[in-house]
C-alpha cells in the first residue's frame, strides 16, 4: 500500500485489533508508528475502568511485541503539536490525522469517518474494517440448544441448555477458566463490537460491560466490582412469529382491535422479550408504524422496525422522538426504573400504543408495579391488558375495567367506590378487585370467594317466590320478580337478604 513503508496508526484500529490482524496477515510491512497520544488516551481509559482502555493497551502490547523482520513498531511524538492536558477521542483522531499526513505515512483506521477525512486532506489512508473476520471463541462455547453461556476465572465454563422453562445447567469442560483465558476472550467480543456493523458496546461502566454482538447479549464484569473477571452471553434459542404461539381468536382479535396499553410479563428466562418481538413484527405486517426502547437492543427485527437505545439518550430525548414521529406502538423492553414507567405513562397518555415487558412472578404482580407510581382511576388507561408468559408461551391474559360499585366482601352500601376490576380476559372471570380503603391502596383476590352450591340457593328462591328468575354476578345475587307480584312480600324480602348474606352475597331484587 505504501510505496516508503511508512504507516501511523489510528486507535480505533488498535482497540479493535485490526491493525494487527493486518500485520499478520502481510498487508503491512515497514515501519509503523504509534503516535504517544494513543499510548495516554488509552491508559486514561483503563484508568477509568472502561473496557476499551484495557482491550487497546493490551492490543498495543500484542503489536508492538510483533516489531521484527516484516515490521518495525515504533511509538513516536510531536513536541509542536499542542495535545497535552487535553485526551478526548475528537484530539485523538485529530493528531494521528495530522501526524500522517505531515509524515507523508499511511494512515491506519476503522473508523469510516476518519479514512474520509485523512482522503480529504490528502492523507494516504488504509481502511482497516475489512481486515478478515474470524469465529469468535465465545461462539465455539455455544450448541444448537444452548441458551447462555457462563464463565467465570477459577470454575469451569458453564451452559444454561434446553428452552425457556425446561432447561439445564452443562458443564461445558471440567477445566477451571484462568483469568487470562476471560480477559482473551472479553478483549476479543469488545474488538469485535468495535468493527462489526451489527455489533455495539451498549453501555461500558467501571466494573462491567454490555455488548450486543449479532444475536449476542454478552455481559462482563470483572474487579472491583465482582471479585473476579466474569463474562456472560445469552443467545434466544429460537426466533418465533406470532402465529406460532397459537393464541385464541377472541385474544387474536383483542390485539388487533382493542389492546394499546399491553404489559408483557413473566419471570427471568421465560420468553418476554421473544413474544414482545412476535408481537411488534406482526403489527409491522399489519401495516403499523412500531418502534422499540431498549437496553440493550437485542431483539432481532426488520428494519421496517426502528430500535433506540435508552443508552446512547436520555428519556426527555426519546419521548420527544416519539411523540413527533407518532408510531402507532412503541415496545419498551424492558421497565425496570421510575422514569422507565413514567416514558411508558406518557406515550400511552398520549394515544401511542405501549407494549411494555416487565419482570414479575405472577401476572397481578406486573400491575402492582404501576400501582404506586400512578393514580388508581388512571390504570385502565394506561394498561388494558397484561400477558403473562411462562415456559416460552401465554399462560394467563388480564384485562382491567373501572367500575363504581360496593366490593366483594363489604357489606355497607355507602362503602361502594371506584374499583378496577381485573378479569381474566378468555373467561371472563373477576379475579381481582383494586380500590382504596382510608389511605391504602387495596388488591384484592376474589376468585374462589363466592359459596358453592348456587343451585341449591335458586331452588330455595324459586320455592319462595315461584316466578322468580336468579342470577350470580361476581359477589351479587340478583333476583328479578314480576312487577307488582302478590308473592313478594315483606317477610319474604327480609328471608331474601338473610339468605344471601349467609352465603356471602349481596342481594338485588329488581321487577320485570
Amino acid at each position: 500500500m505504501s510505496s516508503s513503508g511508512l504507516y501511523v496508526v489510528d486507535v480505533d484500529s488498535v482497540v479493535d485489533g485490526s491493525a494487527r490482524r493486518l500485520v499478520e496477515e502481510g498487508r503491512v510491512f515497514g515501519r509503523l508508528l504509534v503516535h504517544r497520544i494513543v499510548v495516554e488516551y488509552l491508559y486514561s481509559e483503563a484508568r477509568k475502568g472502561l473496557s476499551h482502555g484495557f482491550t487497546g493497551l493490551d492490543e498495543l502490547s500484542r503489536l508492538l511485541d510483533m516489531s521484527g523482520e516484516q515490521v518495525e513498531v515504533v511509538v513516536v511524538d510531536d513536541e509542536r503539536e499542542p495535545w497535552r492536558g487535553v485526551i478526548d477521542l475528537d484530539t485523538v483522531k485529530r493528531v494521528v490525522r495530522r501526524y500522517a499526513w505531515k509524515s507523508s505515512a499511511v494512515l491506519i483506521t476503522s473508523d469510516k469517518i476518519q479514512y474520509e477525512a485523512a482522503r480529504a486532506m490528502g492523507v494516504q489512508a488504509l481502511y482497516s474494517a475489512e481486515a478478515g473476520e474470524r469465529r469468535l471463541r465465545i461462539e465455539e462455547f455455544f450448541g444448537e440448544k444452548t441458551m447462555s453461556v457462563h464463565l467465570k476465572e477459577g470454575a469451569p465454563p458453564l451452559a444454561k441448555v434446553g428452552r425457556p422453562g425446561r432447561w439445564a445447567f452443562v458443564e461445558i469442560s471440567r477445566e477451571p477458566m484462568t483469568r487470562r483465558e476471560i480477559e482473551d476472550i472479553a478483549r476479543e467480543i469488545i474488538e469485535a463490537a468495535s468493527r462489526m456493523e451489527d455489533g455495539f458496546v451498549e453501555i461500558d461502566r467501571p466494573g462491567s460491560t454490555i455488548v450486543q454482538l449479532r444475536e449476542y447479549r454478552i455481559v462482563i464484569t470483572r474487579p472491583p466490582l465482582s471479585e473476579g473477571w466474569e463474562i456472560t452471553a445469552v443467545r434466544p434459542v429460537a426466533k418465533l412469529s406470532l402465529e406460532d404461539y397459537q393464541l385464541p381468536e377472541k385474544l387474536l382479535n383483542r390485539l388487533l382491535e382493542r389492546a394499546e396499553g399491553i404489559l408483557i410479563a413473566g419471570a427471568p428466562g421465560m420468553g418476554k422479550t421473544t413474544f414482545a418481538q412476535a408481537l411488534a413484527e406482526f403489527y409491522a405486517r399489519m401495516g403499523k408504524v412500531v418502534k422499540t426502547i431498549e437496553s440493550p437492543r437485542d431483539m432481532r427485527l426488520p428494519p421496517t422496525i426502528t430500535q433506540y437505545s435508552k443508552n446512547y439518550a436520555d428519556l426527555g430525548e426519546l419521548h420527544d422522538i416519539l411523540l413527533l414521529s407518532r408510531p402507532d406502538y412503541t415496545v419498551f423492553d424492558e421497565l425496570r426504573s421510575d422514569e422507565d414507567f413514567k416514558l411508558y405513562v406518557d406515550l400511552r397518555l398520549a394515544g401511542i400504543g405501549m407494549i411494555g415487558v416487565v419482570h414479575a412472578t405472577t401476572p397481578i404482580d406486573a400491575i402492582q408495579r404501576f400501582i404506586r407510581r400512578v393514580e388508581l382511576g388512571m390504570i385502565p388507561s394506561i394498561i388494558d391488558t397484561v400477558i403473562f408468559i411462562n415456559e416460552g408461551r401465554v399462560d394467563k391474559v388480564y384485562e382491567l375495567m373501572m367500575t363504581v360499585k360496593l366490593p366483594t366482601g363489604l357489606r355497607e352500601a355507602e362503602l361502594s367506590r371506584p374499583v378496577v376490576e381485573v378479569r381474566d380476559f378468555l373467561s371472563g372471570e373477576l379475579e381481582y378487585e383494586i380500590y382504596t380503603f382510608g389511605e391504602q391502596t387495596m388488591v384484592v383476590p376474589v376468585k374462589g370467594k363466592k359459596k358453592t352450591g348456587t343451585e341449591a340457593i335458586e331452588k330455595y328462591v324459586r320455592k319462595l317466590i315461584p316466578d322468580a328468575e336468579v342470577e350470580f354476578r361476581d359477589n351479587t345475587m340478583i333476583v328479578r320478580v314480576p312487577r307488582y307480584s302478590p308473592r313478594l312480600t315483606a317477610r319474604k324480602v327480609k328471608r331474601l337478604k338473610k339468605l344471601a348474606e349467609k352465603h356471602g352475597y349481596e342481594v338485588r331484587i329488581i321487577p320485570f
